[in-house]
């Protein structure tokens, strides 16, 4: 029952400290920016503190209650693929489909350059 409670308070923590990130990066007082910094900022460094926690587990140094608090629960909160995709949608809608390209392609190279840093670092 407690490893429930683990992935509950880590997603928790992740999402709040997502909200943060955006709400000082993706907003210029109550309007939107036109480039989601804080969304790509908040995938990006949970890609490379997964790649830390993925790495750790390899090298069997992450419990079990780690793995659920940390990567399932906090990396899972703070990154948001349903966020990414609405402002995929966004672009789409707005007719700015080169930047919504390069939206795509900086957050996934971004993303997989940053969880091969995390795995390196261990």
């Amino acid at each position: 029952m407690i490893y429930w409670f683990l992935v509950f308070l880590g997603g928790g923590a992740g999402s709040i400290c997502r909200y943060f990130l955006a709400q000082k990066l993706n907003y210029s007082g109550q309007e939107y920016l036109n480039f989601p910094i804080g969304t790509i900022l908040a995938n990006v460094l949970s890609c490379f503190i997964l790649g830390i926690l993925i790495q750790k587990q390899l090298n069997h140094q992450l419990s079990e209650q780690y793995r659920l608090l940390l990567a399932t629960g906090f990396c899972g909160g703070f990154s948001t693929f349903s966020t990414f995709g609405y402002e995929i949608y966004t672009y789409m809608q707005k007719d700015q489909l080169l930047l919504g390209a390069g939206y795509v392609s900086l957050s996934l190279l971004a993303g997989v350059l940053a969880l091969i840093a995390g795995m390196k670092l261990i």
